[in-house]
């Protein structure tokens, strides 16, 4: 059974006193103990992540598997969170464990490569049309570029869904290959950058954060309901009255809009 009832909600925190007195002294001591302590306090975090994804992957995917790949993102946010950047650490250790999961499933590569194709073929639809129309293209000119219906655009869009839920989390390398800055990750603070990188990263966000704001606004509702909210799509699709298979349509358009912006920025066009 897919643990969709891990909620960060019911999390039980230490005290602030003793979260942070507790992280201070393993930054100083890197004591396995203490690791192993945090390891513990947030383990339940990986569960919450996993069944949260395990929600929009097909029944293949195991849950227990996906709880596997967390636990490497849990414990590579203990070893890089910094408590000075003001950041709470599940907000961070959310993002890290999701990157570890979606990681391993980019590796499994279960996404067969005809929908891979097909949603190369929406996103380079998107990328020539928004930079002639200076707009977010319709549904209607989409599927006109590609030769489809609406209703033919509509299906194709729900089959390639599954690729667009990987895709948030590995946007742009910044600086080196071990740092990359992503749509749904705002908080990294990481250290080593040169300033030619620093530089770099701020204008990827900079596109980023322009990129989201110029998104149809129910496309943009999603996306902070799902990657700031952590919110399922059922739950999104609750909150807004539509279905939840409405939501996962909305969720991969507002997808492949970023990349599509994205793209288009890396050609110099954007």
């Amino acid at each position: 059974m897919r643990a969709l009832e891990y909620r960060k909600d019911r999390i039980e925190d230490l005290t602030a006193g003793d979260e942070e007195e507790l992280w201070r002294k393993y930054q100083k001591s890197r004591d396995t103990r203490i690791r192993d302590k945090l390891v513990e306090q947030y383990s339940p975090l990986v569960k919450y992540v996993a069944g949260k994804v395990s929600a929009n992957l097909p029944a293949s995917v195991e849950y227990d598997d996906l709880v596997g790949y967390g636990i490497f993102g849990l414990f590579d946010a203990i070893e890089k969170y910094d408590p000075d950047k003001n950041v709470k650490f599940k907000t961070y250790a959310v993002t890290r464990i999701r990157g570890a999961i979606y990681d391993h499933l980019r590796e499994m590569d279960w996404v067969p490569r005809s929908i891979r194709q097909k949603a190369k073929d929406v996103e380079e639809a998107v990328m020539v049309l928004e930079s002639k129309l200076g707009r977010p293209a319709t549904d209607a000119e989409i599927a006109a570029v590609l030769g489809l219906s609406e209703q033919d655009f509509s299906h194709l869009m729900s089959k390639i869904s599954s690729t667009a839920i990987l895709s948030l989390n590995d946007v742009w390398n910044a600086g080196n290959d071990n740092e990359k800055t992503s749509i749904g990750e705002t908080i990294e603070s990481p250290h080593g950058l040169n300033p030619d990188s620093s530089v770099e990263r701020e204008e990827i966000r900079r596109v980023i954060v322009q990129a989201i704001n110029e998104l149809p606004e129910k496309e943009k509702k999603v996306l902070v309901l799902y990657y700031y909210e952590d919110l399922t799509l059922r739950e999104i699709g609750q909150i807004l009255e539509v279905t939840e298979s409405r939501i996962s349509q909305l969720h991969t358009k507002a997808i492949i809009r970023l990349k599509a912006k994205l793209t288009s920025y890396r050609k110099g066009i954007f």
